[in-house]
């Protein structure tokens, strides 16, 4: 058997418009993975809002989260363990600008941290709408450097908020602007993005590139499309990342796209 090393994007890509896992979905990994191929996450949700789909799709290979910036295996120890981090007075010297570019909420988090300072109640997906008191973010309980930073900005300012960060911390970091609704900036380590954690699972189970199938939808997914040997972009994903794939799914997201494209190329019954 040729064996495969499949990545698997969340939002967009294996769960429905409900943010759910389909039963087919589930029943496709499963099938998989007892057909001998190893099934990852890549995600560019924290590990805190991925673990219960890795849970329910029973895999035991390590998940990739932050969009790369963090590789680890949930439930136990794993020895090639990483996770990428940025200094925090970046997000110090954000919390001091936060009138400035009208900025609603800036949440730090790393594997076992998430803090945010919020001005207004924010409908951002992902985030609780209203904070613990041992959530709050400042200058006294950020003691660690964060894996990565989220900035919900008032939209006419966000494009100036992300010229802002690329002057004074281009070096260190790098800014996306989430796909979608919500107007968001992203910030994580200077040159880490998914294909960083795909390629160092690749290296884990020694499989060559060819062998890599990775699916996603957004932009956070293009150096993984372009890296895996058969990149595939969801029907439902960017014109741009569909440039790059070598392949496009026949059924969106919210038709279990992925599980069909799965199903028949690994003739899984």
């Amino acid at each position: 058997m040729n064996q495969k090393l499949i990545a698997l994007d969340l939002d967009g890509t294996t769960l429905n418009n409900e943010a759910k896992l389909s039963q087919k979905t589930i029943a496709t990994i499963r099938a998989a993975i007892k057909a001998g191929h190893i099934v990852s996450i890549v995600t560019g949700r924290p590990n805190r809002l991925s673990q219960n789909y890795y849970d329910q799709l029973g895999l035991t290979s390590p998940m990739i989260n932050f969009n790369g910036s963090l590789g680890h295996v949930p439930h136990k120890h794993w020895q090639y363990e990483y996770q990428y981090t940025f200094d925090r007075n970046i997000v110090f010297d954000l919390l001091k600008h936060q009138q400035e570019f009208n900025i609603y909420m800036i949440a730090a988090e790393g594997k076992h941290l998430f803090l945010a300072h919020q001005t207004t109640s924010t409908q951002v997906g992902f985030f609780p709408t209203v904070l613990t008191h041992d959530q709050q973010l400042s200058p006294t309980t950020l003691t660690q450097n964060p894996t990565s930073m989220t900035i919900a900005v008032d939209r006419p300012l966000q494009k100036k908020l992300q010229a802002y960060i690329e002057t004074h911390f281009g070096n260190d970091v790098d800014v996306a602007p989430w796909g979608g609704p919500n107007s968001v900036l992203e910030i994580g380590t200077k040159g880490v993005q998914k294909a960083v954690g795909l390629e160092r699972l690749a290296n884990y189970y020694q499989i060559d590139r060819q062998n890599v199938i990775a699916f996603g939808d957004e932009h956070n997914d293009n150096e993984m499309i372009a890296y895996a040997g058969q990149g595939v972009a969801m029907s439902n994903a960017t014109d741009k990342l569909k440039a790059i794939a070598d392949d496009v799914t026949a059924l969106n997201n919210d038709q279990d796209g992925m599980a069909d494209y799965l199903a028949k190329t690994l003739k899984l019954a």
